[in-house]
């Protein structure tokens, strides 16, 4: 398979959107890439076409077993006016391990790199230039082949579609308060929650749906078996300050390996700062906040980049970490993946790669 890409400009192209005053995931560029998998042809036909909606057979079994994975990731414009993306290796790494626990044939990352490139060369005007914006770039792929049979598909779609963003959260930057859920259940071992799979989002929506009532941003969920031992928050890793170390849940077979938890971890060892990946539990947590131990917590993920955490609700009991203020670790590890990924500072780690 050779990176050629068949390309149908759209005849109509839409208006760019306010930068001021985007929000995430509402808006759509003018172009998005597809490419199909047969049984016994791989993954064929490479398109760049014009964004519309998707006709889809009825019996697809992506409609009736879920089967699918998805991956997210930004491009983000420099202070030069240059397009950079942001360890995309690492997302495409990350697809073939959630294709592989799903039963979906694996991509070329080589070639997917390649196709994307091409894609965002058409459409780099679209990458916004406000602070705290960048362009979200959403691969999927679906089980697209017409059968109830309860086993993995035969034929598949991917696609990558494009979204200018503003920041994640409405509150920016500002820590936000999360709500420890100890009664549903995102992901045990053995399951899916290693994996990227559109499954994993809405089996929290319930509980989401209850901290938000309670005036919560987001959920921390627990270990599925014990519900003892801290796991990850519902869009993102989680960070705990502790007597001087930054501790976070080690990766298991339920939690999501990100690609912010990585770098964020080698940013840290970088700079020298204790870190260490490890169970943690909630009475370890409740005991340092008690302790005056519990120093900062934070978020990490593609989407938000760094979230800070003022407030941690755990069986009724709100922990007010750092007096709802960003803590000195969380602030520079957010100005400086920031930093890196819009190329204001120096990227001593190769992390970035400039479209061309």
């Amino acid at each position: 398979m050779e990176a050629t890409v068949a390309i149908t400009e759209a005849k109509q192209k839409k208006g760019k959107p306010d930068p001021e005053t985007l929000q995430f995931g509402k808006t759509f560029t003018d172009h998005m890439f597809t490419m199909e998998y047969e049984e016994g042809k791989g993954w064929i036909k490479p398109e760049i076409i014009p964004y519309a909606p998707v006709e889809i057979d009825p019996a697809a079994m992506v409609l009736h077993y879920s089967q699918s994975v998805f991956e997210g990731l930004k491009a983000y414009r420099s202070p030069d006016g240059e397009a950079v993306l942001f360890r995309p290796d690492e997302n495409f790494k990350r697809l073939n391990r959630s294709n592989r626990r799903l039963s979906i044939p694996p991509v070329n990352e080589e070639l997917l790199m390649e196709y994307l490139l091409q894609l965002l060369e058409l459409e780099k005007d679209w990458i916004p230039d406000a602070e705290g914006t960048s362009l979200y770039i959403r691969p999927f792929i679906i089980a697209t082949e017409p059968s109830l049979q309860v086993a993995p598909a035969k034929a598949y779609k991917l696609f990558i579609i494009l979204s200018p963003v503003g920041s994640y959260y409405p509150e920016g930057i500002h820590p936000v308060s999360i709500m420890v859920e100890d009664h549903f259940t995102r992901a045990a071992r053995g399951g899916t929650g290693t994996a990227k799979t559109g499954g994993n989002y809405s089996a929290g929506y319930n509980a989401q749906a209850k901290a938000s009532g309670e005036g919560h941003a987001q959920v921390l969920w627990l270990d599925g078996v014990e519900k003892k031992y801290v796991e990850e928050v519902g869009s993102m890793n989680v960070f705990f300050k502790i007597n001087g170390e930054v501790v976070t849940p080690e990766l298991n077979d339920s939690i999501l390996q990100g690609v912010t938890r990585k770098s964020v971890i080698e940013l840290l060892q970088y700079w020298k700062v204790p870190v260490s990946e490890r169970r943690i539990s909630m009475e370890e947590v409740l005991t340092a906040y008690e302790n005056g131990e519990l120093e900062e917590a934070f978020g990490s993920g593609t989407a938000a980049v760094i979230s800070p955490i003022g407030e941690l609700t755990w069986k009724g009991t709100p922990m007010i970490i750092n007096g709802r203020k960003t803590g000195e670790i969380t602030k520079s590890l957010y100005q400086t993946l920031t930093g890196i990924q819009t190329g204001q500072e120096k990227d001593p780690f190769g992390w970035t790669r400039t479209i061309s």
